[in-house]
């Protein structure tokens, strides 16, 4: 029954993630022209982790999200977003010993979703004629889906992440934004990759390093449509 219920909860959190910004909007049913986005973008996943110590651009993989955005005022926006893609690595292109002997490699497909509140330090204010534009700053709480499928021993293939970075947002012409926006996915666990975990065997080769979590960064493009909708008081 333990178990049951711990999969119920990796089933459907991710859905009650992307519809939390809902319970942003409710508390402000009193303002004037709230705004509201819906977007999409299109990227990649980048891995790091014991098969790739440090980001490379060889291992970015595609991705993609769909997210909504609610900008309660000038500096403030809120997001719920769900992105998947997938992320991979490969010893072979290493340039440690110890990694060209243990040859591993993998691919996953990771399905996320998050809520994240964005800080605009320009005022995005979104005016008709205006040329608006804005550098951000986000950070929020996630959560992601992942399976590499390669090792028989078992282990949870979900994870709680904190995602945070930066972007830039640019009015195009009302209602149209686009942006450009580059983040990284902390988690809390080391089996992104099949390596990690406590040792379990004398074979160095088939085990990772228990000390440090794997991480996962995306890059994404996006186009947004904003609706406008004046709220009576």
């Amino acid at each position: 029954m333990k178990y049951s219920f711990r999969n119920y909860i990796d089933k459907y959190l991710l859905y009650f993630l992307s519809a939390g910004i809902y319970f942003f909007t409710a508390i402000n049913t009193n303002t004037i022209a709230q705004k509201i986005e819906l977007g999409a973008g299109i990227g990649g996943f980048n891995y790091k982790g014991d098969i790739a110590p440090s980001q490379r651009i060889r291992f970015i993989k595609p991705a993609g999200s769909l997210f909504f955005r609610f900008n309660p005022n000038q500096a403030l926006s809120l997001r719920a977003e769900i992105a998947g893609g997938i992320i991979g690595a490969d010893d072979k292109h290493s340039d440690d010993p110890f990694q060209l002997a243990r040859n591993k490699s993998f691919t996953t497909r990771i399905f996320e979703g998050s809520a994240v509140a964005e800080y605009n330090f320009l005022n995005f204010q979104e005016r008709r004629f205006a040329v608006n534009w804005s550098p951000y700053l986000f950070g929020g709480i996630g959560y992601s889906k992942f399976d590499p499928k390669v090792q028989s021993n078992p282990y949870k293939t979900s994870t709680f992440t904190l995602p945070y970075g930066v972007g830039i947002k640019y009015q195009v012409r009302r209602p149209w934004n686009i942006g450009i926006e580059y983040g990284a996915r902390k988690t809390f666990t080391d089996f992104l990759d099949d390596l990690g975990g406590k040792p379990v065997a004398t074979d160095k080769l088939i085990q990772g390093d228990p000390s440090l979590k794997d991480n996962y960064y995306y890059l994404r493009l996006s186009v947004t449509y904003t609706f406008y909708k004046i709220v009576c008081p």
